[in-house]
């Protein structure tokens, strides 16, 4: 097959992909079971990994020799809502237009897995000296959950992949690295009374404020420790969401507020939040209990994924820049299932078509420029593994 045969496959695979609906909050099972049957039809065996409910799969697919080694291909299926955003054109149809392909996910990251599919015939007919490892994930816009699973099934596994690619949108330039990040709820739980009698009640959303001050306090001193390979060039922490009360004459009872820190790699983010909880168990609520017993603040996990810092000359990272012929290695400042698999021991670099900056926003879209630039860099991957 030649080259602008495969861009053309590409187009086809993409335009089948951006149909699926896959917003975090729905079912991915369609799209996983379109990804399975094409694999299927080329010879390559696939497993799905369910979640608890079945209502959401992973992907893991192997091909090649059997053995430990190999590169896995690595991206995620889930994207993030159109609620409420303006777009000039269908969201889960694709309009391709001035070298543009539009559809929700085209940049993040439908484009990428769009071209590994394409790829994939190329790989099978090869005479591969390493295993190939695809690796597709849901759930990975809400906080790396799914690929959890996954992880564990590649633990399990017998045969291990060493390097990985996940191509979230950096416009084919090789990513080394991306800070971490931690969300945690606090909920305040007070005592509510008619506000005309206010000193007696304990008011949540007044403690969460003092809470939320405190962690601006906490915000504010992470600046002192500085990264300038990344941007901005230190952790920080924001409050994103916040909710409490019910009218304005009653002292509100409970008040919750949702909190990430996106923390540089090296540093200890429970560190961070442990002295927020030790605040707040240690100062505010011995306050609100003296008024009430039963006042309390409790924190949860919502979600988490480590940073990734994968150095730039080593191996792997210089054969990923020969491959997609891009040595301006850089970082980004969202996050990616990269450090979950550098954490597995399995050296990550983090490249893909599209740019962040379409993601997430109406008329999202990836160039063909952007395609026909991964599918050379999968060519470039498929000759360096079939070289003896």
């Amino acid at each position: 097959m030649n080259n602008s045969f495969q861009v053309d496959s590409v187009r086809d695979i993409l335009g089948q992909l951006l149909k699926f609906d896959t917003t975090s909050r729905e079912s991915n099972l369609d799209l996983m079971m379109f990804i399975k049957e094409y694999l299927e039809t080329v010879g390559v065996d696939s497993t799905l990994i369910f979640n608890q409910e079945h209502t959401k799969a992973n992907l893991y697919a192997r091909l090649g020799p059997s053995g430990d080694g190999g590169v896995m291909l690595s991206g995620h299926t889930d994207v993030v809502p159109v609620d409420g955003q303006k777009w000039s054109v269908p969201p889960f149809i694709m309009t391709e237009r001035d070298g543009k392909c539009y559809g929700r996910g085209s940049a993040d990251m439908k484009g990428y897995i769009a071209c590994v599919l394409a790829a994939i015939p190329h790989f099978q007919q090869s005479q591969l000296r390493m295993p190939l490892h695809l690796a597709f994930s849901y759930d990975e816009e809400v906080g790396c959950l799914g690929v959890r699973s996954l992880i564990e099934h590649i633990q399990a596994s017998a045969d291990k992949p060493l390097m990985c690619i996940v191509g979230e949108p950096t416009e084919m330039k090789p990513v080394f690295g991306h800070k971490g990040k931690v969300a945690m709820r606090c909920k305040v739980e007070g005592h509510a009374c008619h506000s005309a009698y206010a000193p007696d009640g304990v008011n949540a959303i007044e403690y969460a404020a003092k809470l939320i001050s405190r962690a601006t306090e906490l915000s504010e001193s992470l600046e002192a420790i500085k990264d300038d390979r990344f941007s901005p060039p230190f952790s920080t922490m924001q409050t994103g969401v916040i909710q409490g009360g019910s009218a304005l004459n009653i002292v509100p009872e409970f008040c919750y507020f949702d909190i990430e820190m996106r923390y540089l790699p090296g540093m200890d983010a429970d560190v961070t939040f442990g002295s927020l909880i030790e605040y707040a168990q240690n100062t505010l609520q011995p306050k609100m209990n003296e008024k009430h017993p039963e006042s309390n603040i409790k924190f949860e996990s919502l979600s988490s994924y480590p940073p990734l810092l994968t150095d730039p000359q080593s191996e792997f990272a210089q054969l990923v820049a020969s491959w997609s012929d891009n040595d301006q290695f850089e970082t980004v400042a969202f996050g990616t299932e990269g450090g979950l698999f550098d954490e597995l021991g399995i050296a990550t670099v983090v490249c893909g078509p599209g740019s962040m900056a379409q993601g997430h926003k109406p008329d999202e879209f990836v160039t063909v420029e952007q395609l026909e630039l991964c599918t050379h860099m999968l060519k470039n991957l498929r000759q360096w593994m079939t070289e003896s």
